[in-house]
């Protein structure tokens, strides 16, 4: 039993790190497909949007016992030490953080969360002297049921706060919305997977999966998108490319999940 669920691990851990990412779409350890940003783009603006496909590219079935419970996002850095929170649920005075993005587009099923950069974002280039800009990662923490099992995943993907962000007043203090951040070590320990893409700046964490065979649970008009040139929108139809690169994807990302499921049930077992 310990060698099939080694060779289960391995064999996760290869397709996480050289399947993460098919014609634009990011798959994440878990339901979630990311849409946008893609890793390391250069970003600024009023705003940061993310667009999350929450269907597994519309592949989800009631009928399979499978479900998000919830999506949790931070912006986190190692560099700066800042643990933002972006949403964990419930909306704070002003959307300084958001509220529950799975109730939100109803009858969508991509989501996309459009949150206000904070104060100490405020900028134009590179971070210069105690600056906060720089190297972050979207950390996207997914509590959800698939095929009847229930999981907490967490998903780091890198970008890079260097494009302009104009001062304003209804920018959120960022001390209001920070947390501890919490090493790789205690996250990895306190999810079923804990993936990170390595950012090709070399200046955060290099790429890793873990897994944890211990179940978790999740408490629940611009002045310019500022996206860079690496993917400069985001639709409900973005990053959907090809039918045959998309089937392939597809297969690769429900491979990953089956997997993870499976294996999850033999640790538990």
């Amino acid at each position: 039993m310990l060698v099939t669920t080694l060779l289960a691990v391995a064999a996760l851990t290869r397709i996480a790190q050289s399947q993460q990412i098919s014609n634009g779409q990011i798959f994440t350890p878990g339901i979630a497909i990311v849409d946008a940003p893609q890793p390391d783009t250069p970003l600024g603006g009023d705003t940061l949007q993310v667009a999350l496909d929450v269907s597994s590219d519309g592949k989800l079935s009631s009928e399979h016992d499978t479900e998000i419970y919830n999506i949790t996002i931070f912006l986190s850095s190692y560099t700066t030490g800042k643990n933002l929170t972006i949403t964990n649920g419930t909306a704070s005075a002003g959307n300084a953080s958001l509220g529950n993005i799975m109730l939100q587009e109803p009858g969508s099923t991509v989501k996309h969360v459009n949150w206000i950069w904070p104060d100490c974002l405020v900028g134009d280039g590179s971070p210069t002297g105690n600056s906060s800009r720089g190297s972050y990662n979207v950390s996207i923490r997914q509590n959800f049921r698939l095929n009847g099992t229930d999981a907490y995943t967490i998903f780091d993907l890198p970008i890079q706060v260097t494009n302009s962000i104009p001062e304003a007043s209804y920018r959120a203090s960022c001390d209001a919305l920070n947390n501890p951040l919490l090493s790789p070590e205690v996250l990895a320990a306190s999810a079923n997977n804990f993936t990170q893409i390595a950012s090709s700046t070399g200046s955060s964490s290099s790429t890793s999966s873990s897994t944890s065979s211990s179940t978790s649970s999740s408490t629940s008009s611009s002045s310019g998108e500022g996206l860079g040139d690496l993917k400069p929108d985001a639709s409900s139809g973005d990053g959907i490319g090809a039918g045959e690169m998309l089937s392939w994807g597809g297969a690769i990302h429900w491979m990953w999940i089956a997997m993870f499921t499976w294996m999850i049930s033999v640790c538990m077992s």
